[in-house]
């Protein structure tokens, strides 16, 4: 799997949120989930950032993620706690639970899956257990970065530096990815994630992380969709509300169980 080292994995964390400040993906979901109450479902949750804006928008929402770091800063933005719950969870392994009006797949969670299982594999999966923890009826929401010529965003051998900065225990670091592959006929891209720290007490620390994924095409998700049970009711290209096409960048579904 794909863990760091845990300075490496705090670090990320408090790195996300100073990076990861775009709102657009949370509004557009809100919009489309829409104001009545609904007990909301959230796969790697991360730090809160669509869940604490779902629960100020009145609904009950819960949040899985196996990155104790990111789940430990959700408290910090929150001021009531009456519905909003989260806990560390592996979600190819561990129950969701079920009885939830909302499933979120969100924040190219389908393209960040950590897990040892085959790729595709675990993306039906995601899609399988989302049917399961959902209400008769219920909805799940899938949005991911999406292409249709993915080997023009893949194929990159030049290094590409996600992020950089210091964190609040003074430790600067980076997160470069390298050697970006990417394999037409299977969808798999291959990189390397590349850290390099600098610690508060003076020393370094590098760590190099052989990462491979599978790019899943609208099509197969659509079929992932339709063999777990669901009905595909909307889908978008971007958060304008336009349609997936060569000038849009996303895949935003909409489907209901």
């Amino acid at each position: 799997m794909y863990y760091e080292k845990d300075i490496i994995s705090k670090w990320n964390s408090e790195m996300y949120d100073c990076n990861e400040t775009d709102t657009n993906d949370v509004e557009f979901a809100l919009s489309v989930i829409g104001v009545e109450p609904k007990r909301i479902l959230e796969i790697a949750c991360g730090s809160g950032r669509f869940l604490v804006p779902m629960a100020n928008a009145g609904h009950n929402v819960t949040g899985l993620d196996f990155d104790e770091h990111m789940l430990n800063r959700i408290s910090r933005k929150i001021s009531n706690t009456q519905n909003i719950h989260w806990h560390k969870s592996d979600v190819i392994n561990d129950e969701w639970g079920t009885g939830f009006d909302v499933v979120l797949l969100a924040a190219n969670f389908l393209f960040n899956i950590v897990s040892d299982m085959d790729y595709r594999q675990a993306q039906e999966l995601m899609i399988k257990k989302s049917a399961e923890a959902l209400m008769p009826g219920g909805h799940v929401l899938i949005d991911y970065a999406y292409t249709f010529y993915p080997e023009k965003w893949f194929n990159n051998p030049n290094p590409n530096i996600v992020w950089q900065g210091t964190d609040s225990e003074g430790n600067f670091g980076k997160m470069v990815l390298l050697n970006n592959t990417y394999d037409k006929e299977t969808g798999i891209t291959k990189f390397i994630r590349r850290f390099e720290m600098t610690l508060a007490d003076g020393s370094n620390l590098i760590q190099e992380i052989p990462t491979e994924k599978h790019f899943a095409a609208i099509e197969q998700v659509r079929e992932w969709l339709k063999r777990a049970g669901f009905v595909i009711e909307n889908e978008w290209g971007d958060y304008h509300g336009n349609p997936i096409s060569e000038n849009t960048h996303r895949a935003i579904i909409w489907a209901k169980k």
